[in-house]
């Protein structure tokens, strides 16, 4: 029992919930704000040259041939999610207000994850190497792809504020992208460092994040965060979280199923189109979002991160029995 909680509420998501109090509480003033941007833009352009410098191109290539599997993980994650966001603004307004509904269709726009979808297809003995490819593309995409997707819907449903695409590409390409290639073009030199010490460089991942979502929430909550934000709009921002989980995953099980891919590629399937990566979507608000809209904008994938989790950890376990019961080997 007490390893299941461990699984469900790891040490990070504690200390995510620690540093949001810590914020609350005593967020940056002064002097602080300036230093704690200027570290948080060095935080970021860290943490995409380590992203850079992990990326595999062997990888990639070895699992380009399933194209079909990474077809319609792509479809989910920047079509059925960003296609679910726009749509149901109209409803989710009235219930969230607009901040939160922004966040909520931000949360739609972004990649899937890396580290947990692998993880997760790993333990439910799924295809592997082709969730690592999948993964991957996923998130170096999304970089490119989320802003665009934001201007879109912000500019045909006029949901709050809203930022100039090349202004957006402007941002991107100096503070995510060129520390992206520049680590990945390092690879030949860092790569096996990289790969030697991947759960140091984990640690570091979720530094930067922490110290990201601390200044993001020290400036929010100074605009008043919690006075624009009631517990009735997030007892429903969570519900609202559930039910869109409930449904990517639904929909992907039974679309797999479906178009005959195998259980293997189901699983990868399943777990690489249903997860929203807060590695990335951190640092794009950052420069996405400014002033009181960053924290509204961040609360919605906060909690969308946790609820996958939770689901995703006992759904890959329940995979995991299948497999052992049907004799097949662990990958």
């Amino acid at each position: 029992m007490l390893q299941r909680l461990r699984l469900v509420f790891d040490d990070f998501t504690l200390i995510l919930l620690l540093v949001v109090v810590t914020a609350t509480l005593m967020p940056a003033h002064g002097a602080g704000v300036a230093f704690f941007e200027k570290l948080t833009a060095l935080a970021i352009a860290l943490l995409f040259f380590m992203h850079g410098a992990k990326l595999s191109r062997h990888a990639i290539i070895a699992g380009v041939v399933h194209w079909r599997l990474h077809l319609l993980v792509f479809l989910f994650t920047f079509v059925a999610f960003p296609l679910i966001g726009w749509a149901t603004i109209p409803v989710l307004e009235p219930l969230l207000g607009e901040a939160l509904t922004r966040g909520l269709v931000y949360l739609c726009v972004l990649p899937g994850t890396v580290q947990s979808a692998i993880a997760f297809t790993s333990l439910a003995r799924g295809n592997v190497p082709a969730a690592i490819c999948s993964a991957s593309a996923s998130s170096l995409i999304g970089i490119l792809l989320t802003p665009l997707l934001m201007v879109w819907i912000l500019d045909t449903q006029g949901v709050g504020e809203r930022f100039s695409a090349a202004e957006a590409a402007l941002k991107i390409s100096a503070q995510l992208l060129l520390p992206f290639v520049a680590g990945h073009l390092s690879r030949p030199w860092l790569g096996a460092w990289v790969d030697r010490h991947r759960t140091w460089l984990g640690r570091v991942d979720q530094s930067s994040i922490l110290l990201i979502v601390y200044t993001a929430f020290s400036a929010s909550v100074v605009d008043g965060l919690w006075r624009m934000v009631s517990l009735s709009a997030l007892v429903t921002l969570s519900v609202v979280c559930c039910l869109l989980l409930a449904l990517v995953l639904s929909s992907t099980t039974w679309l797999a199923r479906s178009l005959g891919f195998p259980r293997e590629d189901e699983i990868t399937i399943v777990f690489c189109a249903s997860k929203k990566s807060m590695a990335t979507g951190v640092p794009l608000a950052q420069i996405l979002f400014s002033g009181s809209a960053l924290g509204p904008a961040l609360l919605p994938l906060m909690i969308f991160h946790q609820i996958q989790l939770m689901v995703c950890a006992v759904l890959a376990s329940r995979y995991a029995r299948q497999s052992q019961a049907s004799g097949i080997p662990v990958s």
